[in-house]
């Protein structure tokens, strides 16, 4: 069997296992892009450093805030007469008058809250965002001015929550 004309393709296979410019071999082992995490014999990729702030970020958690406090505004200006409502209607039989004008009052409770039920929603859905784009490495922070202004409007939401639910316990049922 002659080897000759295999001689070249042989040079090239082991040219291809010397070291590089520099004297080491380049890791085999996966990089962190190809998936399975930081690898421990590799350095772990750094993020660009980025602005401590995010202005678009921020303006929209700000605007959904004030949207929260407008809807809290609104709630706590139509509560006394849905409560005035309900305790006059505790004794009235159902389908009474009093009673039709406390659940109309208890609904429009529920309708001027919306602004903060909504507001709340805006944020779940920042949050959301944000936390995938840091799992993927497209973002870097943000999340905590999400969810220190998420929790206040969660607050919020929370007690009108129970202001509604106790004018409703307030009322006869069937």
């Amino acid at each position: 069997m002659n080897l000759r004309p295999l001689l070249p393709s042989l040079a090239l296979l082991l040219a291809g296992c010397t070291p590089a410019p520099g004297g080491s071999y380049p890791s085999l082992a996966k990089r962190p892009i190809e998936g399975g995490g930081p690898v421990t014999n590799a350095p772990a990729p750094t993020l660009p450093s980025a602005p401590m702030s995010d202005p678009a970020l921020d303006s929209e958690v700000s605007k959904l805030e004030m949207q929260a406090q407008a809807g809290s505004a609104a709630f706590d200006k139509a509560y006394p007469d849905a409560e005035r409502r309900a305790r006059t209607a505790s004794t009235s039989a159902v389908s009474s008058e009093a009673w039709v004008a406390a659940q109309t009052a208890i609904s429009g409770l529920e309708s001027v809250r919306n602004d903060s039920v909504s507001a709340l929603a805006g944020l779940d859905t920042l949050y959301s965002q944000k936390v995938n784009a840091i799992a993927d490495g497209q973002s870097a922070e943000g999340q905590d001015t999400i969810e220190m202004v998420r929790r206040d409007v969660l607050a919020i939401v929370d007690s009108q929550n129970d202001r509604l639910d106790k004018l409703k316990a307030l009322l006869p049922t069937m």
